[in-house]
C-alpha cells in the first residue's frame, strides 16, 4: 500500500511542507482532515465506529465520514472523496460546509473542515474503513454522550458542541 502523503500546514493552515503520515503524527505537526455528518430524512444522524485497527482512536464512535487531505487535495475535494469511500455516497450537491475547528490536540493537530450532508439512499459502509455504523435521532445522541462520552472521539464530541447537540 502507498504511504500517505500530507500537507503540513503552520498556525494559518497555510502549506509549509509535505510529509508522510507516520511522521505527521510521530511529530503531531498541523495537517488538514474532514469530517461529514450526515443526516436521513427523518432528522437521525448516522454516527461510525472506527475500526479496531486505526492507528487513531480505534474503536470510538465518530462523524459518519471523515479523513485527512492529502497533499495538493482541498477540503471540499478530500470531503467528496471521504464520503464516497467510507459510505458510497457520490453526490456534491448533498454537500455543504458548516464551519471550520482549529488544530489542536483534540484533534491530533488537524485543521478539520465541517461539513453536512442530507441523504435518502442506504449508505454502503466500508468495512476496511469502520467497524459499526447507525443511525440516531438528536435526542438519543445527546443521551448517549451524556452517559458515556469515553465511547466518543474527542474531535466528534467538539463538533456535537459546535452543532449545538451537547
Amino acid at each position: 500500500m502507498k504511504e500517505e502523503i500530507f500537507d503540513v500546514v503552520d498556525q494559518n493552515d497555510e502549506v509549509i511542507s509535505t510529509a508522510a503520515r507516520a511522521e505527521v503524527h510521530q511529530k503531531k505537526l498541523m495537517h488538514r482532515a474532514v469530517h461529514i455528518v450526515v443526516y436521513d430524512q427523518h432528522e437521525r444522524i448516522l454516527v461510525q465506529q472506527r475500526g479496531f485497527d486505526k492507528d487513531c482512536s480505534p474503536g470510538l464512535w465518530d462523524t459518519s465520514a471523515g479523513g485527512h487531505v492529502d497533499s495538493g487535495e482541498d477540503y471540499d475535494s478530500a470531503a467528496i472523496r471521504e464520503l464516497k469511500e467510507e459510505l458510497g455516497v457520490v453526490s456534491e450537491s448533498a454537500l455543504a460546509y458548516i464551519f471550520k475547528l482549529p488544530a489542536g490536540e483534540y484533534s491530533g493537530q488537524e485543521f478539520v473542515q465541517v461539513y453536512e450532508a442530507l441523504t435518502s439512499a442506504v449508505p454502503l459502509l466500508q468495512a476496511s474503513e469502520l467497524a459499526a455504523a447507525r443511525w440516531v435521532s438528536k435526542p438519543e445522541l445527546k443521551d448517549w454522550i451524556t452517559r458515556d462520552r469515553s465511547q466518543f472521539t474527542k474531535v466528534f464530541l467538539r463538533i456535537c458542541e459546535e452543532i449545538g447537540l451537547i
